[in-house]
């Protein structure tokens, strides 16, 4: 027992001790033979053996009470027995623990705590394992780190995420997802839960062949490489992709701003200045997609069909006219149900090319030219390749200069101003242009780029299904 109480213990001994030494000479002193012994004398001695019980028994309880503190404080190490709140208290004091002599990381138990403890107060559910991979790898660095308590700190002042009078318990603080997307402090949440989707739909075996392709030439092809800032950008055509490729030429140094970009030199691979990712060997690739910060862009996949076929067949730039002139011929031929009609392609032999299981025999014809219209899941490869940031087209006000700040170079570019309106999601044009295909045809389109819908969360269209 003195082990495990150290001095406390022994001190506590000797005193025990000592007590039992004069209790003993109290007994021999009654022992003595004496002539008489009074009333009196029999009171005051029962009284004085009364106190020394008494004071022994006080003895035994701090010592009982020390030796049970000991154990408690053991049990008080498992960091799941403390409260939300104090899970918070202890990720603000860590900062300074969490220094070592060799740098400023943390260690992987410890950022396990606190990537735990911190999601589970911000959401108020238990993180999932790729919420809490994106968290601790955030914390790479100490001051990265402090993302999270600074997240917790700003949520817990702000008034929509407070409980409405009358209203207590332990979820009372916790915002709902609503007041997460409400709030500018929540932000970052979105993008990782946009990424958790993307994994959890990446491991459905039902959706394994819609999810999944190889990192081939054609993917690596799509990925344009920002060397001086470490940086990766995979294109995804229609979605604002030369906005970036203007981000990234100013950035590589070939241009001083994005407005002296000449328009005919962004999509000029000789003149940009943009290496592509294939244009390194096997291990500079290897290299720089583990340790570039990646990014791509993404919108509803019907509405990107609907602007690819517009830019493409109807509005078809002078300086690309084998759209016009070579591809459309080849889709009419193959596509078109009355032959007699001699009109241009309609958007209905578009969605009858795409829709078709055997489509890849034209695609091959086409060569690169597919890029406009094949799925996010061919172009980028997001369940091959761990992306840093997801963009949604619908939210580029909020994610253009999010991608830039964590990428680290928000004090170098900015992203060229979005004209209002422009990336809202529109039903009624969407309604309208597939008004004259069929639902065969439709549900076709939509089994091939379903991948593409559940992966970024983009809602079925039963409208059009239906």
């Amino acid at each position: 027992m003195s082990i495990l109480l150290g001095d406390s213990g022994s001190t506590l001994g000797l005193m025990y001790g000592q007590l039992r030494m004069t209790q003993c000479e109290a007994q021999a002193t009654l022992e003595r033979p004496r002539p008489h012994r009074t009333i009196t004398e029999w009171l005051t001695f029962d009284n004085m053996h009364h106190q020394w019980l008494l004071l022994a028994a006080c003895f035994w309880v701090i010592f009982m009470f020390m030796v049970a503190s000991k154990f408690i404080t053991l049990t008080f190490k498992d960091p799941d027995a403390y409260s939300a709140k104090q899970e918070f208290l202890f990720l603000t004091a860590m900062p300074d623990m969490g220094k070592s002599p060799g740098g400023n990381r943390f260690p992987e138990e410890l950022k396990e705590i606190m990537c735990h403890n911190a999601i589970s107060g911000v959401t108020g559910r238990q993180p999932t394992h790729p919420l809490l991979g994106l968290c601790k790898s955030k914390m790479k660095e100490q001051e990265q780190s402090l993302f999270l308590v600074e997240l917790w700190s700003s949520l817990s002042k702000d008034p929509a995420c407070q409980a409405p009078e009358g209203e207590a318990g332990p979820q009372s603080s916790a915002p709902t997802g609503k007041m997460l997307l409400d709030s500018r402090l929540a932000q970052p949440l979105v993008y990782m839960e946009r990424l958790e989707l993307i994994r959890n739909v990446c491991r459905e075996e039902a959706l394994r062949n819609l999810s999944h392709t190889a990192v081939s030439k054609f993917v690596l092809d799509r990925i344009f490489v920002c060397d001086k800032h470490k940086i990766l950008f995979c294109q995804t055509p229609k979605v604002g992709n030369t906005q970036w490729k203007k981000v990234l030429i100013v950035l590589n140094g070939a241009f001083p701003s994005i407005e002296e970009i000449p328009e005919n030199v962004v999509h000029d691979h000789e003149k940009n200045g943009l290496p592509r990712l294939s244009s390194f060997s096997d291990a500079e690739i290897q290299k720089r997609l583990k340790t570039y910060f990646k990014f791509f862009i993404v919108r509803d996949p019907f509405e990107r069909l609907i602007s690819a076929f517009k830019d493409k067949f109807v509005h078809n730039p002078r300086f690309e006219p084998w759209y016009r002139h070579e591809i459309a011929p080849g889709i009419i031929r193959k596509y078109r149900r009355n032959r007699t009609e001699t009109r241009g392609i309609q958007f209905e032999d578009f969605v009858r090319y795409l829709g078709d299981p055997n489509h890849r025999w034209l695609d091959l014809q086409f060569g690169d030219h597919i890029i406009h219209w094949v799925t996010y899941v061919e172009l980028c490869a997001p369940c091959e390749i761990t992306y840093s940031v997801i963009g949604h087209h619908e939210t580029l006000e909020d994610d253009a200069p999010y991608i830039l700040k964590e990428a680290g170079i928000d004090h170098l570019v900015s992203y060229p101003t979005i004209p209002p309106g422009i990336t809202m999601y529109n039903k009624t044009k969407v309604e309208l242009y597939f008004l004259g295909v069929s639902k065969r045809d439709i549900r076709r389109l939509y089994a091939r780029f379903e991948g593409d819908f559940k992966l970024f969360g983009y809602q079925k269209p039963d409208f059009l299904l239906n």
